[in-house]
């Protein structure tokens, strides 16, 4: 249990849904807007590798693959194969001036390092995600702008 991890967090942009889909859609440009997001490599049409550090001292490197995109609905889905194995799930509503985005994660860390820490280091790793999900949206609005 002390490995597994869920999380939810609602972003509001002032931009309309197909740009928030997009921008969430095109894995090899978050490197440009979201700082945490150190390199993403493209494997195929459906899968992406992901390098990511925020605050505290470690580097996660996982494997994307996109399960579910459905425009209309505004609903992503990848599954997440590595370091953190699981699932992100990503909900885009509203308008063409606004839009609420919806993210979900659901996953368990596989790093050793991680593994070992969580008895004791489990409320800076929530900590640290929180920093990592401010600086993404701070990064999308203002890539979208």
């Amino acid at each position: 249990m002390l490995n597994e991890y869920r999380f939810r967090r609602v972003w509001s942009l002032h931009v309309g849904t197909p740009r928030v889909f997009g921008a969430l859609v095109d894995l090899t440009s978050w490197p440009l807007w979201w700082p945490d997001v150190r390199s993403v490599q493209r494997i195929d049409d459906d899968t992406a590798e992901m390098t990511c550090r925020a605050t505290l001292p470690y580097t996660l490197g996982f494997r994307l693959r996109r399960s579910v995109q459905d425009e209309p609905t505004g609903r992503l889905r990848v599954e997440m194969t590595g370091d953190l194995e699981g699932h992100t799930e990503a909900t885009v509503s509203g308008d063409d001036s606004t839009s609420r985005l919806e993210i979900d994660q659901c996953v368990e860390t596989t790093k050793p390092l991680l593994r070992t820490f969580a008895p004791v280091a489990r409320p800076l790793f929530v900590a640290n995600h929180a920093l990592m999900m401010r600086r993404g949206q701070r990064g999308l609005r203002a890539y979208l702008a």
